[in-house]
């Protein structure tokens, strides 16, 4: 939904989580720790119906629910769209259908899948690359992504105000050492809201997340050069209506012309990447191809003929059945059914830091022309027809070619993304 350096500056071993920069910045910067949420939801009287018709993504939503006096032998129609974690109270073996074992669809979600792990045993885990994550407050210190986290600052965000759930998922997929794509990344994560409160009514003013940009930029400046942030992530996205347009956009621009790929719900309108969820049921091999079909969420479209989630000229990558770290707690765990794009935000964000491992003059072009042409596509089937999809990202396929220096000057690029309607 991955550690031991040791840096000698001066004559002085540094500790692991430690590393010399330029003019004042010392890391590890750690402004706030938000404490968890702790969150108790009681007992549930009987199990929620999954309606294939509800855009809704937490129609069957037991986190932190009791559900041990319920019998669900018979509700594996409805649990196989559960989401869960570790708080989540179930009932006896006897009482639970003999097809869902809630223990292996946490411990597969955890798989980034799709052979990230294979990459991980030959070395290729994203160190002294770093990845900058702008999102909501973090739970700092969860085992999956303490170790690696390198920053921590906060813009807009009111005192005392406790983790919540989406930055835990983001990090944890990003770095996270056993569930991350980039487990050995350095993290460098500014939380805000990209947004005004005035009571419970929330504007949309992405100034804050522009600020967040520009200091990511000003940072950057201040690493050394073999540690520098390659990509920023952002699971969000912004339109012309919405205040701070002009400003994100600029500073989106700004860090584009730094070199590093932009990543997030607008990147078509910043690179001219696009980029789609792939979904996967939850007992499914992560790393098997054919175990991916469309995201939840746009599943109807596509099957539909909906040009727009047809996946044409679109990278695949996984989004569905994740599990992340938790904001409850730091060594807690959350299964999520459905997914969305912040999901797959922070996917690509690691597997670009696995190439930039390999490849330290990577540029965004050169990625995604090679991600777009190494990409797998499968069949799926729809009334009896037959339907091309892909290209899904196959991360060993990057790697290979990166090693072998395919698609390395401007000319070759360019012409291989022209063939997704990508115009640089």
């Amino acid at each position: 939904m991955k550690r031991v350096f040791f840096v000698l500056f001066v004559g002085v071993i540094l500790p692991t989580n430690c590393f010399a920069v330029e003019n004042s910045l010392k890391l590890p910067k750690i402004d706030r720790r938000p404490d968890p949420i702790n969150w108790v939801r009681g007992e549930l009287n009987s199990l929620p119906k999954y309606n294939h018709e509800s855009n809704n993504a937490f129609q069957v939503d037991l986190r932190c629910y009791n559900l041990s006096r319920l019998d669900l032998s018979n509700s594996i129609d409805d649990l196989q769209y559960a989401t869960f974690d570790d708080r989540t109270i179930w009932p006896a073996p006897e009482h639970m259908p003999k097809e869902f074992d809630w223990k292996r669809v946490m411990e597969m979600g955890k798989n980034p899948g799709l052979g990230i792990r294979k990459l991980h045993e030959k070395g290729i885990t994203g160190r002294g690359v770093g990845i900058a994550i702008l999102d909501q407050p973090l739970l700092v210190d969860h085992v999956e992504y303490t170790e690696r986290l390198r920053l921590y600052e906060e813009i807009n965000i009111q005192s005392g105000k406790k983790s919540q759930m989406h930055g835990p998922g983001v990090a944890s997929i990003a770095v996270g050492r056993t569930l991350g794509v980039a487990p050995e990344a350095d993290l460098y994560y500014i939380a805000k809201w990209n947004g005004d409160y005035k009571g419970r009514n929330f504007t949309w003013n992405f100034t804050y997340l522009a600020q967040g940009v520009h200091r990511i930029l000003e940072i950057n400046e201040q690493l050394p050069k073999d540690r520098k942030i390659r990509v920023i992530s952002m699971s969000v996205g912004w339109g012309p209506s919405q205040k701070g347009y002009k400003e994100i956009t600029e500073a989106a621009q700004k860090a584009k012309e730094a070199g590093m790929l932009v990543i997030c719900s607008s990147t078509d309108e910043i690179h001219g990447f696009r980029f789609h969820g792939l979904g996967r049921p939850p007992l499914a091999n992560p790393d098997d191809f054919n175990s991916y079909k469309p995201g939840s969420w746009w599943a109807k479209m596509f099957y539909d003929g909906n040009p727009f989630h047809s996946g044409m000229n679109s990278l695949l990558i996984p989004m569905d059945s994740r599990t992340t770290a938790s904001h409850t707690g730091t060594n807690e765990y959350v299964f999520y059914r459905h997914g969305g794009w912040s999901w797959s935000i922070p996917y690509i964000a690691g597997v670009y830091a696995l190439a930039a491992q390999v490849e330290p003059n990577i540029t965004p072009e050169r990625f995604w022309a090679l991600a777009m042409k190494t990409g797998r596509t499968i069949e799926l089937e729809n009334k009896e027809r037959k339907i091309a999809f892909g290209p899904i990202l196959d991360s060993a396929k990057i790697i290979e070619k990166l090693k072998k220096g395919e698609l390395s000057n401007s000319k070759a690029i360019k012409a291989e993304l022209e063939k997704y309607n990508i115009d640089l």
